[in-house]
């Protein structure tokens, strides 16, 4: 438990620094190769957590610290060691003591009484530390001020269940392979295994506990994949027929393209501007034993990598701020500045309009984001309409901006017709 929290309190201070925290946490896998699956399990979840509930667990160690703390690495493992007792079932003896001893093996012997003082104060103070941390909406939603003020005032009604569903544990869903195997099929085969499921319609399947991807039954035979049940709309949505040409414009790491092509024969070519997340998509049609033509290049400019034929849909998953699945990634939050989203909107905007010339005329494109901000989505595609008349925004069966929920993740959808 000392390594594990040492290295979960080197991966929140360098998010809080600014780094991201998958990056990080592949670094340290890389410098740290004898970890064991369970340490590595153990460390994420630290990490993860720490940051999920980072606003309520810095205003806790702000009133239990009576001056700032400078080492960074010492206030990481304080906030660690605050997760552990207030949102684990770790037995708080032992989470204060392996803390003291994490503080010795970071060089901080001198702070080992601090670190037995502070957790200790707070176990003797509980209630009324985390009443004080809730008097604050940063302490109480653990969500930075600027987003809680924006959800506040998009959604009224809704910001406090959207915040709330941002600090839940992230549901997992699993996407069934109708080229490879039915529904039915796989749920007995998940009941052969003792893994309980339900069915969500579609393809999808959410499981009652998530389990290691590899311990999936039939998952490296292409039977199933992961992927959340608002993203499995997409494919469905776009409405590829037999022969299409169909582009996935911003594709990596490929749910979304094998997705289409497990519905239908299409002639697909998956577009990122990352070679190395380009990799994902190859290994995923690989493993699901399907074909696409995988390219290299800049959905902003098409002149770089398009052959001018046009394409019949367009799938536009575009970058965003991600606020639609905080709680798959914490870090985002605390990451995210709120001038952020205006550049984020001023790159989709470049998007949609130069894969518009790339739509055939009775074509179909997709709009997608993992966000729940108007100005990334429901106000894009207003501007969108307003600079291009030969558009027609088609209804969907649901609603465009789907929030996030014990089922599924926040995404918004629009669905364009060139006319």
């Amino acid at each position: 438990m000392i390594e594990v929290q040492r290295l979960a309190s080197v991966a929140v201070s360098q998010v809080l620094a600014g780094r991201s925290l998958s990056q990080i946490l592949s670094s340290l896998w890389q410098r740290h190769p004898d970890l064991s699956p369970q340490q590595r399990a153990a460390i994420q979840d630290l990490s993860c957590g720490t940051l999920r509930f980072y606003g309520q667990l810095q205003t806790l160690l702000e009133y239990l610290l009576e001056k700032p703390l400078r080492d960074q690495r010492l206030r990481a493992l304080l906030l660690v060691g605050l997760y552990q007792l207030q949102h684990t079932r770790a037995a708080p003896h032992a989470v204060v003591d392996h803390a003291v001893k994490t503080a010795a093996v970071l060089n901080q012997r001198p702070a080992k009484g601090l670190v037995n003082a502070i957790l200790r104060n707070f176990l003797r103070k509980r209630e009324t530390l985390q009443a004080l941390a809730a008097a604050g909406e940063v302490g109480r939603y653990s969500h930075p001020q600027w987003w809680i003020d924006k959800l506040k005032a998009q959604y009224p009604r809704d910001y406090e269940a959207i915040l709330t569903a941002a600090n839940l544990h992230p549901p997992m869903t699993l996407r069934v392979n109708r080229r490879a195997t039915t529904k039915q099929e796989y749920q007995t085969l998940l009941i052969n295994y003792g893994i309980k499921a339900e069915d969500l319609g579609g393809d999808a399947l959410l499981l009652k506990r998530a389990v290691a991807v590899m311990k999936l039954p039939g998952f490296a035979e292409g039977l199933v994949s992961v992927q959340d049940a608002a993203a499995q709309l997409a494919a469905p949505l776009l409405d590829v027929q037999p022969g299409m040409r169909v582009l996935d414009a911003c594709a990596a790491p490929g749910g979304k393209t094998t997705h289409i092509l497990e519905l239908s024969d299409a002639q697909l070519t998956a577009l990122d501007n990352d070679a190395g997340r380009l990799r994902l998509v190859e290994e995923n049609l690989q493993r699901l034993k399907l074909e696409a033509c995988v390219v290299c290049g800049d959905a902003e400019n098409p002149q770089d990598w398009w052959d001018g034929r046009p394409f019949q849909r367009i799938l536009a998953d575009v970058p965003c701020s991600a606020s639609g699945v905080v709680r798959r990634h914490p870090d985002i939050k605390w990451l995210r500045h709120e001038t952020d989203i205006g550049q984020f909107a001023a790159t989709q905007r470049r998007i949609l309009d130069a894969l518009w010339q790339c739509l055939d005329r009775g074509g179909k494109l997709l709009y997608v984001t993992c966000s729940v901000f108007a100005e990334e989505n429901g106000r894009q595609v207003e501007a969108f309409l307003e600079r291009h008349r030969d558009t027609e925004l088609l209804p969907l069966s649901m609603q465009s901006q789907l929030l996030p929920d014990s089922q599924h993740d926040g995404f918004f959808y629009a669905l364009l017709r060139k006319t």
